[in-house]
């Protein structure tokens, strides 16, 4: 079974709660998968649109991943 890039990086980076775009790269490339800094860029993307993990420049070249903490939905209606 394939599972989408996006599940993969998400998984990395949930497993250590925060790492840089580098070190993703690297985690990939030892389980096989090898992944361009495009391909990563997209699926970064994806994950940051649907609020799953957080992006910050760490440096000239590094971005920091981090995952973003769900608090539990409170409802909206007043009644």
């Amino acid at each position: 079974m394939v599972f989408p890039l996006r599940n993969l990086v998400y998984e990395k980076v949930k497993a250590a709660d925060h790492l840089t775009d580098k070190e993703v790269i690297e985690l990939l490339k030892k389980e096989g998968v090898v992944i361009s800094m495009r391909d990563l860029n997209k699926a970064l993307m994806h994950l940051e649109l649907l609020n799953l993990i957080s992006l910050r420049w760490a440096g000239k070249n590094k971005r920091r991943i981090e995952t973003l903490k769900k608090e539990p939905e409170r409802p909206q209606a007043n009644w």
